[in-house]
């Protein structure tokens, strides 16, 4: 990215979290960045997820770094929570180079919390009804929790634990985390044949083996 709009970002940053307040959470990942797991080059009030300068990508990030530039599109108003249980209202903008590639992923995260506790009051006290939210997904606090929540994740789209997973469903999961950029994550093709009780040798054959069966789809 060039100086002057890693400057502007910044800026930019500053001014909405100035506007919203303390609940509003602002990020500014570096999609150029020469080390994928340090993306972030400015947050504002980053006590909402326990970020700081220079922490690792979201799961957002990671799957931008492994798609084609073109299919990726801006993602508002969605549900995400941190580790400790916060709701977040979410926007995900990609900022974008003169030739159309992103460079940087502006985020900003609006603590709903207490709106929700609020809401839940509410409709328990005037006895009203509504449809359950989708299930927010998690931001987490480091590359290692990342890991840890894209491997949860293949499990649960496998649907059933490890011991009782046959090659099929390991190539499915492999596939997945392959497909999110888990494998961006330093050291994560040794921790994932551990979790799968595979070989490195496995894990690559597991790996072609879904790009192939993504390609026939």
């Amino acid at each position: 990215m060039h100086a002057n709009d890693i400057e502007f970002l910044k800026r930019l940053a500053k001014g909405i979290a100035a506007q919203f307040g303390k609940n509003c959470e602002v990020v500014v990942h570096d999609l150029k960045s020469p080390d994928p797991t340090s993306t972030i080059v400015a947050i504002e009030n980053g006590q909402i997820s326990g970020r700081k300068v220079g922490d690792g990508p979201s799961n957002v990030v990671l799957k931008a770094l492994r798609s084609d530039p073109s299919k990726l599109h801006d993602h508002l108003a969605y549900l995400t929570k941190t580790e400790n249980g916060k709701v977040l209202r979410s926007s995900t903008i990609f900022f974008r180079d003169e030739n159309g590639e992103p460079e940087a992923i502006f985020a900003i995260n609006f603590d709903m919390t207490l709106f929700m506790a609020m809401k839940d009051f509410l409709e328990d006290f005037t006895a009203l009804s509504s449809s359950m939210p989708q299930e927010p997904e998690t931001i987490p606090h480091s590359v290692t929790d990342l890991l840890d929540e894209l491997i949860e994740q293949s499990v649960r789209i496998v649907g059933k634990p490890v011991a009782l997973m046959t090659k099929e469903d390991k190539v499915k999961a492999i596939g997945f985390l392959n497909d999110s950029g888990a494998f961006l994550v330093t050291k994560a093709g040794q921790k994932v044949c551990t979790y799968f009780g595979i070989s490195k040798y496995t894990l690559y054959s597991y790996m072609d083996e879904a790009k192939s069966q993504k390609g026939d789809q």
